[in-house]
């Protein structure tokens, strides 16, 4: 993904272990960070609305329309 977007999303493929956390099939907003990816692992920010490291195979990256992103970034304030 290009750092340049707006905002970054994954949807989630394995909330094992963390069922009040991740939910299967939503997207998540990540934050690109190189030192957590180099360890295999992923920023997201999860249920509770905060960013937590997860292993990075449970989720898959998608791209988004830029007024799609904006959209999801908004909903995510309120």
């Amino acid at each position: 993904m290009k750092k340049k977007d707006p905002a970054h999303f994954v949807v989630c493929l394995d909330n094992e272990g963390y069922p009040a956390s991740l939910e299967v099939g939503k997207l998540y907003r990540f934050i690109p960070d190189e030192k957590a990816e180099a360890e295999g692992l992923i920023r997201v920010f999860d249920e509770s609305g905060e960013d937590y490291a997860f292993n990075a195979e449970r989720f898959h990256p998608i791209s988004v329309p830029t007024v799609v992103a904006k959209a999801l970034v908004a909903a995510s304030h309120s």
